[in-house]
């Protein structure tokens, strides 16, 4: 096929709308997961492996440069001591220096004392024969011994260097030479000291097998143990799994065990604190919409009850519409008021700043007298400065004094203050109604929950009020709203925060111009 064909044929094929189609591939097997367990043995046993490794070849070598050391020491000593003798040395029978090579190799092997794996010998010239050779009458534990090898002792003696290494495929040889020369001529003779290393190898190598046996067994028992450990460790992680599979909305209780307080221990906590958390949402939730349906299916069902049997009488529909109306602003009040709460659960819900405590306290008080005609009171003003969001204490502040005004009639007083108390600061509003029973001081603030004492007052909200000031007051750090005794009769409502004195400039940070 051309290149022009291949072309027209592969455009063909991309702009065809069946050619393009996937055909649709049967799902292959699984993919088999390894578990964090034999991973984490798998590493362990190759760094160990590798480890080993490193420490048998590292001996190994080190005794194998010992024994070349060693050996290499010998030679070059037994060379010396025959140079200084043949230089110094006089034959024992005239007293006089040696003249004779065979005489002097013979008197110095006599007096000499070779190792188990050392030949000493010396190495007369015959011409057109191998050189004679002079030994010591000793055998040596070796397969074949220098001076039983003619070619090898001819090699040497040839060989124009004064030390080596003899290959042989009987055993290397380690070799030293010391030649006597004739005055002005061609070497005559040789002190040849021979060393066989491979029993001192062998050595090595023997270190070197049971260097890698001690390894393997440690690599087996290391195996068995990481097992273990690493089963151990990771058993929060698993139980972490499991409990995450196990997981649903509707059974959020199941946690973690900790024991310890390793880093496994700090994932089980943070694991089990997520639990905590998503089980107060999905609580918040369905609490939300439990009370949401609570409270719009009265309004729901007056508004359908008053629709259904509205006649046709115009004031009989005014009325109804009235009626209609009113309970629809109340479902919306209701649904304003849930949103709000729902948002309190937001990191952004208040936005502290600092606040002159004298200034939100005036501004307080000037908005909540407008709510009903009572004795209002300026009680206290607290001086200093605190962070905190304005917005949400005054909002807080003016439900309280909503609240208040509820829970009263005209002329009775309503007192609105602020005070500091050590390091904190106190915003309050006191009430002379009917008060509230010592049972209802934890219930007033929970949704949709009103005091027994005053069921039978005027108010017509729907309970959410002391739960919105709840929740703006714990929204801010350390924040918190309790009912206090109200001298007289009636009930002080008290909203409490951390306060940031302005004699601290280090804790009051500027606020953010830009």
């Amino acid at each position: 096929m051309t290149t022009t064909a291949a072309a027209r044929v592969t455009e063909r094929a991309t702009t065809d709308p069946v050619t393009t189609a996937e055909p649709v591939s049967a799902p292959g097997p699984a993919r088999r997961r390894i578990s964090a367990r034999v991973r984490i043995l798998l590493w362990l046993l190759l760094v160990m492996a590798v480890a080993f490794a490193a420490v048998a070849t590292t001996t190994r070598s080190i005794l194998l440069r010992d024994v070349d050391s060693r050996v290499s020491g010998l030679l070059a000593q037994e060379a010396g001591e025959f140079a200084n003798f043949e230089e110094r040395g006089v034959d024992p029978e005239t007293g006089r220096p040696f003249t004779d090579p065979g005489r002097l190799l013979w008197v110095f092997l006599q007096r000499q004392y070779a190792d188990p794996d050392e030949e000493l010998m010396g190495l007369v010239e015959r011409p057109g024969t191998d050189p004679a050779k002079i030994v010591q009458d000793r055998e040596i534990p070796v397969r074949l011994p220098l001076h039983r090898d003619s070619a090898a002792r001819s090699e040497i003696f040839a060989s124009a260097d004064s030390t080596g290494t003899l290959h042989r495929s009987a055993g290397d040889i380690r070799w030293a030479k010391v030649a006597i020369a004739r005055p002005g001529g061609e070497p005559e003779a040789a002190f040849v000291v021979a060393f066989h290393p491979g029993r001192e190898q062998d050595r090595a190598d023997q270190v070197f097998r049971i260097l890698l046996a001690i390894c393997g067994v440690a690599l087996l028992m290391t195996t068995g143990i990481g097992w273990v450990v690493a089963g151990r460790i990771l058993k929060p992680v698993r139980l972490v799994r499991t409990a995450a599979a196990q997981l649903t909305e509707q059974d959020l209780t199941r946690r973690i065990p900790v024991r310890g307080h390793d880093d496994i221990a700090s994932l089980a906590e943070t694991f089990n604190a997520m639990l905590d958390r998503l089980e107060r949402a999905f609580a918040a939730q369905r609490e939300f919409v439990d009370d949401a349906g609570h409270e719009l299916r009265t309004p729901i069902t007056i508004v359908r009850g008053h629709l259904e049997l509205m006649g046709d009488d115009p004031a009989e529909r005014e009325e109804t519409v009235r009626l209609v109306t009113d309970e629809l602003d109340r479902m919306s009040r209701i649904v304003e008021d849930l949103l709000l709460l729902a948002k309190a659960e937001r990191p952004d819900f208040v936005t502290p700043e600092p606040v002159q405590l004298a200034e939100l306290t005036a501004d307080v008080f000037v908005k909540a007298r407008t709510l009903g005609d009572r004795h209002w009171e300026l009680a206290e003003v607290a001086d200093g400065e605190a962070q905190l969001d304005p917005q949400r204490i005054t909002q807080a502040m003016v439900q309280l004094a909503q609240n208040a005004v509820q829970h009263t009639v005209p002329g009775q007083s309503v007192r609105i203050g602020s005070r500091v108390a050590g390091d904190r600061v106190e915003l309050y509003v006191a009430d002379s109604g009917p008060g509230v029973q010592p049972q209802d001081a934890e219930v007033i603030f929970e949704r949709f929950r009103r005091g027994t004492a005053r069921r039978g007052t005027r108010g017509s909200g729907a309970g959410l009020g002391l739960a919105i000031v709840r929740a703006i007051a714990e929204g801010h750090r350390g924040g918190q709203v309790r009912l206090r005794e109200t001298a007289g009769g009636g009930a002080t409502l008290v909203l409490t925060l951390d306060l940031v004195s302005d004699r601290v400039p280090d804790l009051v940070p500027e606020p953010d111009r830009t």
